[in-house]
């Protein structure tokens, strides 16, 4: 599907059937929505009943590596987020690291009336740097906000992500043993690459069932 948003426009896919919840995906700086992680949460997501919409900001639409600056990430947000608001009662702002800040941001800053947010790694330690970001935004929404860190991810520590989750109205954290930023796990592991992320996904899929429920 199109997204039209200020300038111009993204591709949207969706996956599941409309119901009243949705929930939009956002993918990562590094890949778009066509990338197998994104591909297999939103499939996932779907297969748990649940209507999920992903899509590509306008640098990936555009085949660049580099992330437009903050405005345009969530001027395209923003209208992907409308377009699903079309299709559902409410909308669950999800995103993979920089798509979840990105979304947070979206009902932090500008009060989008999203039912729950979900962040897949919130990316709260910027790369290659030492200072945690602000987190005066999250402390805004008063929606349930679900964390995943995984313990060997150095740019969401689940030290530092329960600090942020306890602090929030409603915040809860899931750390995944042994995952990384992508919730890779060691070969060493008791469990699967595989395995861990089906288990993330059923977890999200329950959590949003029973935490959005007559919200």
């Amino acid at each position: 599907m199109k997204i039209i948003y200020e300038t111009g426009s993204v591709t949207g896919i969706t996956a599941g059937t409309p119901g009243p919840v949705g929930v939009l995906l956002a993918h990562g700086a590094g890949a778009g929505q066509d990338h197998p992680w994104i591909v297999t949460v939103r499939e996932g997501l779907a297969r748990h009943g649940l209507f999920v919409m992903s899509f590509n900001y306008r640098y990936t639409e555009a085949g660049r590596k580099s992330p437009d600056r903050m405005p345009t990430l969530l001027a395209v947000h923003r209208a992907a987020a409308d377009a699903l608001a079309k299709e559902c009662d409410r909308v669950v702002l999800a995103g993979k690291s920089m798509g979840g800040r990105v979304g947070s941001h979206l009902a932090g800053d500008e009060s989008w009336p999203a039912a729950a947010l979900v962040y897949f790694g919130y990316p709260l330690v910027p790369m290659g740097k030492g200072e945690p970001r602000p987190t005066d935004h999250l402390r805004a929404i008063g929606a349930p906000q679900l964390f995943f860190a995984g313990t060997r991810d150095r740019l969401s520590p689940p030290a530092l992500i329960a600090d942020v989750a306890r602090s929030v109205p409603d915040g809860t954290l899931e750390v995944v043993e042994d995952g990384d930023h992508s919730f890779k796990v060691l070969k060493r592991s008791a469990t699967t690459s595989e395995a861990t992320l089906d288990a993330i996904i059923d977890t999200t899929a329950t959590w949003l069932t029973t935490r959005t429920q007559g919200s």
